[in-house]
């Protein structure tokens, strides 16, 4: 409250330096669980091992706190397994599970996305190509974490031109709980570019405007990223 008395003069909710804290605080606890998100995508931290929060930390330059705080979060996302007093491992995925998730996107993303074709505009087009193309660029310089991130805007921006956002969430969370872990594969075959290419493919498709043929390549693509899920060829 202010000298005078008067509670409109004080402080507004949100303001001050406690709170600037809570703000850092939490930035830097995203920044921590994003880190931790690209290091599973990236290989570099792999289901089998036990990891601790002070391991991380010193890894990352931070406090254990922001990396236990991040490892709830990843925890919550289905991506981890908390082993009380130890620290935490990947959570591996069943072949049944990684089958479910991809029935689950099939049944999700293919009717939205054959809905659209002939109803995309021409900026909506182009913006799906410039994302394909980052994919691809990401593809050509090996960097499995931007090909991911880039790969990850392509799908829901395109799932966002059916208007139901509820269904957005849903697949966004979906692709959450699983892992690319053949990338690393892809990369050091060269395949990856290949792999990439699916989406340029898909644009195009969508521009001709075949359906028949937008359908089929996302069933293609889907069931290509079931293998890649496991680090196996798709069945």
């Amino acid at each position: 409250m202010a000298a005078n008395g008067d509670p409109r003069d004080a402080d507004p909710i949100g303001s001050g330096p406690a709170l600037m804290a809570l703000r850092d605080r939490q930035s830097l606890r995203e920044e921590v669980a994003q880190a931790l998100r690209a290091a599973i995508i990236a290989g570099q931290i792999r289901p089998g091992t036990l990891y601790s929060a002070p391991t991380l930390a010193a890894r990352f330059g931070v406090s254990p706190t922001p990396v236990r705080e991040a490892i709830l979060d990843l925890a919550k996302e289905g991506l981890i397994t908390i082993v009380k007093n130890k620290g935490f491992r990947i959570r591996s995925l069943s072949e049944r599970e990684l089958d479910e998730i991809t029935q689950i996107r099939e049944l999700l993303e293919i009717p939205v996305v054959a809905d659209q074709v002939g109803r995309l505009s021409a900026e909506q087009l182009k913006e799906l190509g410039v994302l394909a193309d980052a994919i691809v660029v990401a593809a050509g310089r090996g960097d499995v974490v931007a090909y991911v991130e880039a790969d990850n805007a392509f799908h829901l921006t395109l799932l966002r031109t059916g208007g139901n956002q509820r269904l957005v969430d849903t697949v966004a969370d979906l692709r959450s709980r699983t892992r690319l872990y053949g990338l690393d594969s892809l990369r050091e075959t060269g395949q990856l570019v290949a792999s990439a290419d699916e989406h340029v493919e898909l644009v195009t498709l969508l521009s001709a405007g075949d359906r028949d043929a937008v359908v089929d390549a996302m069933r293609r693509h889907l069931r290509h990223i079931r293998g890649i899920w496991a680090a196996q060829p798709e069945r």
